[in-house]
């Protein structure tokens, strides 16, 4: 019987893997630590306590809005203003002729048109304003103006057709814009006015009307010139 007798292997076996430092993963940690801290530092604005920066803006003030805009809407008005018998008699052939003179409302309902006319004031009708005669204006058209004391609608603001609700945080600004330029007809164009009884007067008139109604005008005065 033969005995065979196995020899270790003199191959070298592979030495065993060694564990990472326990100190390699605080060293990593710490340089992740301080490079974020480096790039807050680096991406941080120092502001003063008087900066600007800490200013929010500001808050919406309807009647400095009114003071600023109202000369220019009267500007407006008086570079585009369309006689009263040209506008109606166009009128007259086709009402929807307004929006060649002017833009469309706010409301999407009727065109905003400047114009101008000369006409005698009368007695209010059942709408509450005076109607104002004018010659040459068509028969069956009447024209109203707002002469106080209250001033309503967005006439004045909507005459250029350049204003719009997205120049404003929300809508209550935008109609508080409207209401400050009426605000502005009251004390600039009315006030010279208050106490004298214009019935039979002839004015000379320039403004804004929105035709709704495009036989029935109720014209927002920027100006108002009583002639006798």
């Amino acid at each position: 019987m033969s005995t065979t007798t196995t020899k270790p292997s003199t191959r070298p076996g592979r030495p065993a893997r060694r564990p990472a430092p326990k100190h390699r993963g605080r060293t990593i940690a710490t340089v992740v630590v301080v490079l974020l801290v480096v790039a807050a530092a680096l991406s941080t604005k120092v502001v003063s306590n008087d900066s600007e920066l800490l200013v929010g803006p500001a808050a919406f003030d309807a009647a400095t809005y009114g003071e600023q805009q109202f000369p220019e809407v009267v500007s407006y008005v008086e570079e585009n203003a369309v006689d009263a018998v040209e506008l109606a008699t166009a009128l007259q052939a086709d009402p929807t002729a307004a929006q060649q003179f002017g833009v469309p409302s706010s409301s999407g309902i009727g065109a905003v048109v400047p114009v101008s006319f000369t006409g005698t004031v009368g007695a209010p009708d059942q709408t509450g304003l005076p109607v104002v005669t004018v010659p040459g204006v068509p028969a069956g058209f009447l024209v109203h103006v707002q002469f106080g004391p209250a001033i309503n609608g967005t006439d004045l603001r909507d005459a250029s057709g350049e204003v719009s609700l997205n120049d404003f945080e929300n809508q209550i600004q935008y109609q508080d814009a409207g209401a400050a330029l009426n605000d502005q007809v009251k004390t600039q164009v009315l006030a010279p006015l208050q106490g004298q009884d214009l019935t039979g007067r002839t004015v000379a008139v320039q403004g804004v009307v929105t035709l709704i109604n495009p036989q029935s005008w109720n014209v927002t005065p920027t100006s108002v010139e009583v002639q006798q």
